[in-house]
């Protein structure tokens, strides 16, 4: 899809530098991915707080095949 943004040129020059690529779009590419994964993560992070560990369950038993 064919999209035009005002970036700041800058920025598209430090993303160039400290990503690696070789063009805009695959740097601007690049750092949405990073982006989203992170929020993703972030989203994840907060479940930890939701969930009760009971340090009596054994795992392994719950592993077994018999």
């Amino acid at each position: 899809m064919a999209t035009n943004l005002a970036i700041d040129p800058n920025l598209i020059e430090r993303a160039l530098a400290v990503s690696g690529e070789k063009t805009k779009k695959a740097a601007v590419t690049k750092a949405l991915n990073e982006f989203i994964a992170r929020r993703e993560q972030a989203g994840l992070l907060e479940l930890f707080d939701r969930f009760e560990w009971a340090p009596d369950f054994d795992y392994k038993s719950a592993r077994s095949r018999s």
